[in-house]
């Protein structure tokens, strides 16, 4: 019983991981329904779930196939990172875009 109580109170880094999906959801649900979102910025940012979903099997098989977490298996974790920047560009080029509509609309 004392280990069920543990678990609530210091949750593993996996399941707080799992749980911040619902935020993040609710985050794109909100933007996707906002007229003013520039649409790549939008496109980027549903990339970010990309990058989590290849993350995830990517750290498992790092955990598998060599024993070490997916932050010691560098050519993966390159990999995997790759997702994050390619969504970190979008959602810049969709913003820079966005704003240089808007200044030469004024």
């Amino acid at each position: 019983m004392i280990q069920d109580v543990s678990f609530i109170l210091h949750p593993s880094k996996e399941t707080l991981f799992a749980l911040s999906l619902f935020p993040y959801l609710g985050f794109l649900w909100f933007l996707t329904r906002t007229p003013q979102m520039p649409r790549l910025a939008l496109i980027g940012f549903y990339c970010t779930l990309v990058f989590v979903g290849v993350t995830i099997p990517a750290g498992i098989y790092a955990q598998v196939h060599y024993g070490e977490s997916l932050a010691n298996v560098d050519w993966l974790h390159g990999s995997a990172e790759f997702f994050l920047t390619l969504s970190n560009i979008l959602v810049v080029l969709g913003f820079r875009q966005a704003i240089k509509e808007r200044e030469a609309k004024s």
